[in-house]
């Protein structure tokens, strides 16, 4: 999956495209990739023209500036079509970041995009955006056990990014205005991208997690906000200005509760982590949302209530999203999926209520790297975007 951006039809597109190509070969066998440093799956360069369609010197040039990058390996075979290639895991180090409302994960990766080593600590000011990155640059050090600063570093906040820097203050306080890949860049010492925690994710689920082989796909994050990343053929889709997925702001009831956006009746007024724990503040005082989904477990009808009432509210906002895009599978990560078909079951019914026909039936399943998927995006996106930038 591309997410560089060059101008259609440049001859620098084309190559981005054709590189992404075998990039996409090499990488694709991630997910099955033992954890323990063992090499990547090898293809012969022949067998690369083959998958990707591209001319055999195509690829040879592609394998050669990879190769003398360091980023891939290459063994000797019968002839150069028949020698294999694969990337190489020890070409360098990535990492990545994820920024949530109330926590930081950090995790560092190598170039095939597989998560080594990972922290997840409590953020206690995320509104103090010094604070917050510096707290990551003290657990990117700790985990880098002093290899040195890594070769790029991928970044997911909470809210829609255009041109790194986000926007709203309503959706992510302290960080508006402020260039986050610049002040990144400084606060770790490598270079960053910005993205989306939600697109991320889908990233992550496309490449190796429960939307690997759909084409087309949505992820929806649900935990302090809610929000969605979408991949339409194989493709991130960002929107003009990055806004695309911001689904916990669409409208359910105009009359209905305030959202910290500014309006009323969002969708993420119904279905945060946040209104579970309102609704149950009064019954199961001081309770996190793990206790709810125990209790509900265990038959207590006002958790289980408080579950279903988000779950159908949720299936309410998806029909819109999948009368609108048609994705194949509707993938439900961030803290509210641990609640699994207590949610989603109602989540489901909701959405049958409320779509077309033709789409009522799409599957909704519950995230496969729970938690952890927009960081392992991350790792993803920094691997990605480091082997992408050779030549």
């Amino acid at each position: 999956m591309s997410t560089v951006r060059a101008a259609p039809g440049s001859t620098s597109s084309l190559r981005v495209a054709n590189q992404q190509r075998v990039l996409d070969v090499l990488r694709g066998a991630v997910a099955d990739a033992p954890a323990d440093g063992a090499p990547s799956t090898a293809y012969t360069q022949a067998e690369l023209a083959r998958t990707t369609g591209l001319a055999p010197a195509t690829v040879s040039n592609i394998v050669r500036e990879l190769s003398a990058a360091g980023l891939a390996e290459t063994t000797p075979g019968a002839g150069r079509r028949g020698s294999s290639v694969r990337l190489s895991s020890g070409a360098g180090t990535v990492a990545g970041i994820d920024f949530g409302h109330s926590h930081v994960a950090v995790a560092v990766g190598d170039l095939v995009g597989r998560v080594r080593r990972e922290r997840r600590v409590p953020l206690h000011d995320p509104a103090d955006h010094r604070g917050a990155l510096a707290l990551a640059a003290s657990l990117l050090e700790e985990l880098l056990e002093g290899e040195g600063p890594p070769r790029r570093v991928a970044m997911g906040l909470p809210a829609p990014v255009s041109d790194d820097t986000i926007g709203s203050a309503a959706i992510f306080p302290g960080w508006e205005g402020v260039n986050a890949r610049a002040a990144a860049a400084e606060a770790l010492g490598a270079p960053v991208q910005v993205e989306n925690d939600a697109n991320l994710g889908a990233l992550a689920e496309h490449r190796v997690g429960v939307a690997r082989g759909h084409r087309s796909s949505v992820f929806v994050k649900i935990s302090s906000g809610v929000g969605a990343g979408i991949v339409i053929d194989d493709q991130l889709f960002h929107g003009s200005g990055g806004s695309a997925g911001e689904i916990g702001h669409l409208t359910l009831d105009e009359q209905g509760p305030l959202c910290r956006c500014g309006s009323r009746g969002c969708l993420e007024a119904y279905t945060s982590i946040g209104t579970v724990l309102s609704l149950m503040a009064g019954q199961l005082p001081g309770a996190c949302f793990d206790d709810i989904v125990r209790a509900a477990r265990a038959d207590n009808v006002s958790a289980q209530r408080a579950l279903e009432d988000a779950g159908l509210h949720l299936g309410w906002g998806l029909a819109s999203i999948v009368n609108l895009l048609n994705p194949s599978v509707v993938v439900v990560g961030g803290d509210m999926a641990r609640a699994g078909d207590l949610v989603l079951d109602p989540a489901r019914i909701g959405l049958r209520r409320h779509a077309l026909d033709a789409v009522a039936l799409t599957p909704v399943q519950a995230s496969e790297l729970g938690e952890r998927a927009s960081l392992v995006g991350a790792v993803l996106m920094a691997a990605e975007r480091t082997v992408l930038a050779v030549g």
